[in-house]
């Protein structure tokens, strides 16, 4: 997600702009202290997906900048008083933080606008390929590459046929992200590429492997629904 931060304060916009950036599913393009600057860029055409916006500032609050706005965009407000929470969620933000914010916090509020902005933009089945962070760069992942994901604590790993990627995000989230004909969660902790499944077994799945095979458990809540599926897909 495309993200900006609009705080006066140059501390909080620091720690904010560490946490946007340690943060893989989100994509820092502005920080501003000034809030005006942020609605010009925002009228100006540029693509925000989500904006982390102070409440007390000069020239203009964040509640006055809210009213200005007029788009459905997510909102996060860090603010070091609560009293604003009351008026800011009758605008529907999607999280209100009080500073200052750990980061465990931080990313609960942004895995609730990435889960909102995955709603409201279903994925196509024409899309063929997503992005992931590797180091500083992003990498093009085709679909049809990834043998399985596996859930690891906060993060995920991406296992494909030339690499693994681990990012920190959620098995809820990357799920959402995936086309639903091609990709199965199996497990708590497992999602497999249907078309890079060798075998069926008793109660694992068996998946194609630059290692040879991945034996990959099934989840007892997963099984008769991933049977049905697989019937169908071979009607």
């Amino acid at each position: 997600m495309k993200c900006i931060i609009v705080d006066d304060d140059d501390m909080s916009r620091r720690v904010i702009e560490e946490y946007v950036n340690k943060t893989d599913f989100l994509l820092l393009e502005r920080s501003f202290a000034d809030p005006i600057e942020a609605i010009n860029y925002i009228r100006q055409g540029n693509e925000v997906n989500l904006i982390f916006l102070d409440v007390e500032m000069p020239e203009m609050t964040g509640i006055e900048f809210m009213k200005l706005l007029g788009l459905p965009i997510s909102v996060v407000i860090i603010s070091s008083k609560e009293k604003y929470a009351l008026e800011a969620f009758e605008h529907s933000v999607t999280d209100y933080l009080l500073k200052p914010v750990n980061y465990s916090r931080f990313f609960k509020a942004v895995n609730k606008s990435l889960e909102k902005f995955h709603s409201d933009r279903p994925v196509s089945g024409k899309d063929s390929e997503i992005f992931v962070k590797k180091n500083s760069s992003l990498v093009r992942v085709n679909f049809q590459d990834i043998l399985y994901i596996e859930a690891l604590e906060n993060y995920v790993v991406i296992n494909t046929i030339h690499d693994k990627f681990t990012i920190h995000f959620t098995m809820k989230s990357i799920e959402q992200q995936l086309p639903l004909d091609r990709f199965k969660r199996v497990h708590r902790s497992f999602i497999v590429n249907v078309g890079q499944i060798f075998s069926i077994e008793d109660n694992s799945v068996i998946v194609k492997s630059p290692d040879g095979k991945k034996v990959i458990p099934i989840g007892k809540s997963y099984r008769e629904k991933l049977m049905n599926e697989i019937k169908l897909m071979n009607k």
